[in-house]
């Protein structure tokens, strides 16, 4: 794997399944330009390859080379031309975002970071990350996890959302220290642009080439509604598979009423606010970072 990476590593809920469809959608322009690319298919994405085995929870360092053993073969075999680069674009390389709910903030990405390291064999040419501000961030995720799981009460949580320590400085940091990329570029949610200008960002050599923007939308955002309605049949004991939740969220797209099913309180949400924008300003100083702010 000593060749040309590209790495869009996230983060969670910020338009990655955008970017990922924006990458199928240009193939035809980029696999001539010398860019193999990969990414998952969580969301019905055609052509997708990507099933990165990063270490899960508390697993000690002497197993990470055994991960990085499968996932340098797993890339391999998606880019086998040591001449061309690899685009590989996986939100979930911090972690998963359930250990929110405990009051923790990827707290198992320095592993996966060291171990995709090892895998890469060499600093990737650019890695792009988007942050959020927390409120935002955690207030997305948990409607998402709703969408096809019962779930709890939002209020039962934000103790432990207001508990969480790290940020993105500390994620920022690893991801730059472990990875050691020759640039890493980070955007703010808020200020990203459009599916193509993130690829630009990504890419070198894109200023004229004619890519287009995803022609449909993922991930179509569930109303108040549609989630009062899933949770009461999950909660009854339902089991829906995909098809079905869709539906559920389909058909309660129009009602737009705000039914408070997540919601912080003010003074919670003042606080991961001021938080997130003093982050911002420590980011904007880190170096290594290219912070690209609109």
């Amino acid at each position: 794997m000593s060749k040309a990476v590209y790495i869009h590593a996230g983060a969670h809920r910020t338009g990655t399944s955008s970017l990922q469809m924006c990458l199928a959608q240009n193939r035809a322009v980029l696999e001539p330009l010398g860019y193999d690319l990969a990414y998952p298919g969580r969301d019905g994405i055609p052509d997708a390859r990507l099933r990165l085995k990063l270490p899960r929870g508390g697993v000690s360092e002497d197993r990470l080379p055994g991960f990085a053993d499968g996932m340098r073969q797993h890339l391999g075999r998606i880019s086998r031309d040591p001449k061309r680069a690899l685009v590989l674009s996986e939100e979930n390389i911090p972690g998963p975002m359930r250990h929110f709910y405990e009051g923790k903030f990827f707290p198992f990405a320095i592993n996966r970071f060291m171990a995709l390291s090892m895998a890469l064999e060499a600093r990737p040419r650019n890695i792009l990350f988007v942050v959020r501000s927390y409120d935002e961030l955690i207030v997305s995720g948990y409607r998402k996890w709703a969408e096809d799981n019962p779930v709890p009460p939002f209020a039962q949580f934000i103790p432990e959302f207001l508990k969480i320590s790290q940020g993105w400085p500390w994620v920022l940091r690893h991801l730059r220290d472990r990875l050691q990329p020759e640039k890493l570029t980070v955007l703010p949610y808020e200020s990203r642009g459009s599916s193509v200008d993130l690829l630009r960002h990504l890419l070198p050599g894109l200023d004229k080439a004619d890519l287009q923007e995803p022609d449909r939308s993922l991930n179509l955002s569930a109303t108040d509604k549609a989630l009062e309605v899933l949770q009461a049949r999950y909660h009854a004991g339902e089991q829906l598979e995909r098809p079905a939740w869709q539906a559920v969220i389909a058909e309660h797209a129009d009602q737009r009423d705000n039914l408070g099913f997540a919601r912080f309180d003010a003074e919670s949400r003042a606080h991961l606010c001021i938080r997130y924008q003093r982050d911002l300003d420590r980011i904007r100083t880190m170096p290594g970072i290219d912070f690209v702010n609109g």
